[in-house]
């Protein structure tokens, strides 16, 4: 009884799906009368429930071992399917963050979408979208987390294109959906041959089985690159990026959970995943070249953009290539570390970003201006989440790095080089959008933005709170680790300059955004090759061209030939086939006399001829053979 709610916290994900479920009636038109509050009510009322229970169950599984708890699906002859559910501070911890996170999302809603006509709809898909996150988080076996991903593709597709009014959103749901599925595939392939090599493998199992069960590197090549595939879209990785920047057509609310919790789901899922890539150097380089490229890359693309939530989107790739390069290190903690770290500073900043697009009802930030004095609140959010995601104050990501480069691993040069320029160049951009949007002139559309009310103002403001507070965390895990696994004696270049370098990198990033000139949106560089980078910045490195001239181009050409082989040449031999049993029945239906004789003699020519052919084939051997036995 004392570890009830331990043992029964299988229910919180749940809480989610009942409460999506009870929104139907509002959802469908059913309930009319009363307007959609109170769909949102009772998705709200859930998620306290699921909080509640998370933190009871949270503080009563701290310092205690790891419990595994497994419920029977199927069971049919050597087949056996099995929910297993790991309870441990790691996997309730994340339950607790992505709850949090949803019901201050949830809350900032009832503000954001006060005077949407389908409130219901979208507090029932936000019910769906934490019913799956909470799955994730505690799932333990392979098939279900698949499952559980799968249904986290879906609430995606409806969240983004929840206007479907709109043809934009509709183009940018189908490309999000489409470009995660590509992954998908490919992941449950792997996930495939992985439990083949294991009958009822869960993720608790995977070190156990690395060690124990080698496989050819050929095959752990395939297994691993397999495996990378489903977390690289569902991070919004190279080269399956470009969704999560369409899929800012969506309401802000889903925004600040998708760029904050739901990217992060794909990298929780490939840390899980960690020891199969131990097993090919070359799928675990995969990794570090993914995250490399799209670090560097996605800071570029944010640099260009205008739309403040693009700008925004574009770091959380880059983060997100961050934790792929500690896994393809094999430096798990700081991976979980980065991910808690960039999740709760990202949420707040979307935050900040949708009370300033719902103010001036504008998403262009070359249009924005001297903000700061109207909108305290908004600003507060704005600078506690861009100090939580960078190094520079002395807040989560700067304790998470700080330990990446304690001298417990051996840093290469080049990942020193990374943390570097990934960390300028946010601090540059952040600072560019904080000095057009909140500093200098007010535009014409900043004339008149009164701070917002409280339903978004209350989850603003508490998560600032816990923007502040965040830094126990990394603080409270060195503290651990230090007793558990002693510090290296590493005295190379990169441990002994590496934080100091970091930290410089921050001062020259805020010196930078300060001293660069702002161009408003009526301002172009003159310069060739200025206006040449732009572009390429601004438009992603052309990335949906070169899909559009090799990928699209591609399979839209195999699709005409398969088509034309459909219609001329499959279609062709049926259409021939049917048109000789047309012309045949009608020549034979002349022959029907009604004379039996006619009909004997018919039958008999018919066995005739098939005798024939018969003897005629096999005659050339009948010859052979007696001719055989008589020269013999």
């Amino acid at each position: 009884m004392k570890d009830l709610f331990l043992y029964t916290c299988w229910l919180i994900p749940i809480y989610g799906l009942i409460g999506s479920i009870l929104t139907l009636p509002w959802s469908l038109g059913i309930i009319s009368r009363t307007g959609p509050r109170p769909a949102a009510y009772i998705n709200l009322l859930m998620t306290v429930l699921g909080l509640i229970h998370g933190t009871i169950a949270f503080n009563q599984i701290w310092h205690r071992e790891t419990i595994k708890l497994t419920f029977e699906w199927v069971k049919v002859a050597d087949l056996s399917l099995s929910l297993s559910i790991e309870l441990s501070p790691v996997s309730l911890g994340t339950l607790e963050v992505i709850t949090l996170v949803s019901l201050l999302a949830q809350i900032y809603a009832l503000g954001y979408m006060e005077k949407d006509w389908s409130l219901a709809r979208f507090y029932g898909l936000m019910g769906f979208f934490e019913a799956a996150l909470g799955g994730i988080a505690l799932s333990d076996s392979l098939l279900f987390s698949y499952a559980f991903l799968e249904m986290l593709t879906v609430s995606t597709y409806l969240l983004v294109g929840f206007w479907y009014a709109q043809p934009l959103v509709v183009t940018a749901a189908r490309d999000a959906f489409l470009t995660k599925r590509v992954g998908d595939i490919i992941l449950l392939m792997g996930l495939v041959a992985l439990s083949s090599y294991g009958e009822g493998l869960s993720f608790s199992q995977l070190e156990n089985w690395a060690v124990n069960n080698p496989v050819p590197p050929l095959t752990a090549t395939l297994l691993g690159l397999a495996l990378i595939a489903g977390p690289t879209g569902k991070c919004a990785q190279f080269p399956l990026n470009l969704w999560l920047d369409e899929a800012m057509e969506g309401p802000n609310p889903a925004g600040i959970m998708r760029n904050s919790i739901v990217v992060s789901a794909g990298a929780y899922v490939l840390i899980k995943l960690q020891p199969v890539f131990t097993l090919s150097p070359i799928a675990a380089n995969v990794l570090i070249v993914l995250g490399t490229m799209t670090a560097i890359g996605t800071s570029l693309m944010a640099l260009s953009q205008i739309d403040i939530k693009r700008v925004l989107c574009h770091s959380t790739s880059a983060y997100l290539g961050l934790v792929f390069i500690a896994v393809g290190l094999g430096h798990v903690d700081i991976a979980l570390l980065i991910l808690f770290s960039h999740a709760i500073a990202k949420a707040l900043l979307f935050m900040s970003a949708g009370a300033l697009i719902l103010t001036t009802s504008n998403q262009n930030i070359t249009e924005m201006g001297g903000i700061w004095a109207r909108m305290p609140a908004t600003t507060t959010a704005f600078l506690g989440g861009s100090a939580g995601m960078t190094v520079l104050m002395p807040l989560g990501m700067f304790w998470t790095l700080k330990r990446w480069l304690s001298g417990e691993w051996a840093i290469p040069w080049w990942l020193l080089a990374v943390l570097i320029f990934v960390n300028c160049l946010s601090i540059v951009n952040l600072t560019r959008v904080f000095r057009l949007v909140f500093l200098g002139q007010t535009q014409s559309k900043t004339h008149r933005t009164p701070e917002v009310a409280w339903p978004m103002a209350l989850p603003m403001v508490s998560l600032i709170l816990i923007v502040l507070l965040a830094p126990i965390i990394p603080l409270r895990w060195d503290f651990w680790l230090s007793f558990t696994n002693p510090l290296v004696n590493n005295q190379s270049f990169t441990i002994v300059w590496g934080f100091p370098l970091l930290m410089a990198s921050g001062v020259i990033g805020l010196v930078i955004g300060l001293m660069v000139e702002l161009r408003r949106a009526w301002a172009r560089p003159t310069g060739l090759i200025l206006r040449f980078l732009q572009d390429l910045f601004a438009y992603d490195f052309y990335l949906d061209r070169i899909y559009q001239f090799t990928v699209v181009l591609a399979v839209g050409s195999l699709s005409k030939i398969t088509a034309w082989l459909d219609r001329y040449i499959i279609d062709g031999l049926v259409n021939l086939v049917s048109l000789a049993t047309i012309f045949s029945g009608s020549a034979l239906k002349y022959n029907v006399s009604g004379q039996s004789q006619f009909y004997v003699l018919t039958i008999l020519l018919g066995i005739g001829g098939l005798i024939w052919l018969l003897l005629n084939g096999q005659w050339s051997l009948i010859t052979d053979y007696w001719s055989s036995l008589l020269t013999h």
